[in-house]
């Protein structure tokens, strides 16, 4: 009999990383380069100064693999924060059951309009899940959502298994989707506005060809989701989380037979007047709401709207019962959302301030006292305290090569050893070189910060256009995203999910090296054919 694989926890992937990193600082000497501060587009940042690459003195870690932890928590904390408070605001609505109630109501709705010959054929299924990844990926290219999406992930995983999928086919709805368009943006301020601004180059100039390219890799990206998901569904034992998926589908059960208790609707009542008020009170003083994409900006009367639709949608929803308007709470938390992010500039902390209050209302509406309010929401933290546990041991690697003076060495390495490649060689090495740091630094405002200077003046030299050089970066950026264990996001991702590291690797390696040849092929047409901006 076949011995069965015993796959590493996570926990042991990421601290093996961090001890391999460690035994890298007494390899690789020491080196830095300069830094200068320049003001980009009315912020400022850090750029490498030319040719001031220096040796500095070595620092190898040793017993700093064990603080790496600490120093790890203290890099990402406002990731782990993220991920607590969301654990627990959403746990506070799991109690309700409104959630799983809502999955089986659109699971009925499905089943109903399945008669009508289009949907029969096309599938309903397959209609919601090019929906929802069709709006992710937009989100990722337009304003670069990325942290966002873990707090979709107790939503969609639920949703996938519910629809007969897997744990992984719910983060290639939402996550996956968003990092696509990540990859692919159009306007992504945290990615081309950064690396343009850098380049010298106008603000999201090339965004006709930056369309095509987002328009590809999000058809690609679908099609491999409804591939992936139709085979799960046709034999759910061929998926690799079939076993770990239990827990959801226990969790599911469980709900769905709970004896429960009708509260009453009379502090739903109140919930819906106070939000109603405060609503009101936004569009009163907020009536316009400017919203920045790209370089234009645009002024829409946002909040009276969404104050018209939540009163009018809230009050039906009591009328029909407590758990239409718990799930209304839901849909105004995330319209608050995108509200936030687009006008208001709104990140982690405003967010994670957002759904806590979410679940406050949504307590006080199901009529929970205070103290279970607190216990549910503790419980909740306790439930995803693992997936914020291995955020903070994986901000750790980054920790340890910074410290041990070894990430410019390494950079400084890459960028001499591209040689004179000519125009081909010259742009698929600013590629290889972009998705090999982002396994190492994946945020994409500071590789941006640490390569593009460099980069821009090295492809005028070499006959390649800063736009394209920009293009390499986008895309040498957002494709790694999605396997690095340096990634925060990606990490807490697998955590809500509950999908150990080793699978996810084992299941999005393949698809990930055909989104990287892909997005090569992407970069050879601007080499050959003029278009817009490059």
């Amino acid at each position: 009999m076949r011995k069965k694989l015993n796959i590493p926890h996570t926990f042991t992937i990421v601290f093996a990383i961090i001890v391999v990193c460690a035994a890298l600082t007494w390899i690789i000497p020491g080196g830095e380069f300069d830094r200068q501060t320049i003001n980009v587009d009315g912020h400022e940042r850090n750029i490498v100064v030319d040719n001031s690459y220096h040796r500095v003195e070595s620092q190898p870690q040793t017993w700093q693999v064990f603080t790496a932890f600490f120093q790890g928590f203290q890099r990402t904390s406002h990731i782990i924060v993220f991920i607590l408070m969301i654990g627990g605001a959403f746990w506070i609505m799991n109690e309700t059951n409104a959630i799983n109630k809502g999955i089986f109501l659109f699971l009925e709705k499905t089943q109903k309009i399945q008669k009508y010959k289009f949907f029969r054929a096309v599938g309903v299924d397959n209609i919601l899940i090019i929906g929802i990844m069709l709006v992710f990926s937009l989100f990722g290219s337009v304003f670069g959502m990325s942290e966002e999406t873990i707090a979709f992930i107790g939503i969609f995983v639920p949703l996938a298994i519910s629809m007969g999928y897997d744990s992984i086919t719910g983060v290639l709805m939402c996550y996956v989707a968003a990092h696509i368009g990540f990859a692919g943006a159009m306007l992504n301020p945290f990615t081309i506005g950064i690396a343009q601004g850098l380049s010298g180059l106008p603000t999201f100039s090339g965004i006709g060809y930056r369309f095509l390219c987002w328009l590809l890799l999000t058809v690609i990206g679908i099609l491999f989701t409804l591939w992936y998901a139709h085979h799960v569904k046709k034999n759910p034992k061929s998926s690799l989380m079939y076993e770990l998926d239990q827990y959801w589908r226990d969790k599911a059960s469980a709900e769905e037979t709970s004896q429960e208790l009708t509260p009453s609707t009379a502090r739903a009542w109140i919930v819906f007047a106070l939000l109603s008020a405060v609503l009101l009170f936004c569009s009163i003083r907020m009536p316009q709401t400017t919203i920045t994409l790209g370089t234009t900006a645009h002024s829409v009367v946002l909040w009276p709207i969404v104050t018209g639709i939540f009163v009018l949608l809230g009050f039906f929803a009591i009328r029909k019962s407590i758990h239409h308007f718990i799930l209304t709470l839901l849909l105004l938390t995330i319209t608050c959302l995108v509200v936030g992010v687009l006008g208001y500039g709104w990140y982690v902390m405003e967010i994670a301030g957002l759904f806590f209050a979410m679940g406050i209302c949504v307590g006080i509406a199901y009529g929970f006292q205070f103290d279970k309010m607190i216990r549910l929401f503790l419980d909740g933290c306790k439930d995803i305290m693992v997936a914020a546990l291995i955020v903070g041991l994986a901000g750790g690697i980054i920790v340890i090569l910074e410290d041990g003076k070894v990430i410019d060495t390494i950079l400084y390495a890459i960028s001499q050893g591209m040689g004179n490649a000519g125009r081909i060689g010259t742009t698929a090495s600013m590629y290889v070189v972009q998705n090999l740091l982002n396994l190492i630094i994946p945020s994409g405002s500071a590789k941006a910060a640490l390569t593009i200077p460099m980069m821009a003046e090295w492809s005028d030299l070499m006959g390649v256009s800063r736009q394209l050089t920009v293009l390499a970066f986008q895309f040498g950026d957002g494709f790694t995203n999605m396997i690095t264990p340096t990634s925060g996001v990606l990490i807490a991702v697998l955590g809500v999910a509950r999908i150990p590291y080793a699978q996810w690797f084992k299941f999005i390696w393949k698809f990930l090296l055909a989104l990287i040849v892909i997005g090569f092929l992407l970069l050879l047409p601007p080499l050959f054919f003029p278009f817009a901006g490059f």
